[in-house]
């Protein structure tokens, strides 16, 4: 594998996230542009979301699947604002 890679901007960087294939939320650190393919014949480029989690370790998943995390689901909050009407 080519040790290959270019910093991406975001606008989530530096604040709080979820990771929606996890489930699991932290702080947005980077987003990297990096070679993943495992030949040296042929390059396959993915942008990693780099999320540092509650427990100071960082785990990577695809940027597609960051979003920006809040204090509760949209669907609770839409819940519970249906039923006091």
């Amino acid at each position: 594998m080519s040790e290959q890679y270019e910093y991406v901007p975001h606008r989530l960087l530096r604040r709080r996230v979820r990771d929606i294939a996890s489930g699991t939320e932290g702080e947005l650190m980077a987003v990297i542009n990096e070679n993943v393919s495992d030949c040296l014949t042929y390059e396959r480029w993915m942008e990693l979301a780099y999320i540092r989690g509650s427990s100071g370790r960082e785990f990577t998943t695809a940027v597609e699947n960051v979003v920006p995390a809040y204090d509760q689901p949209q669907t609770a909050v839409g819940r519970r604002d249906q039923r006091s009407a």
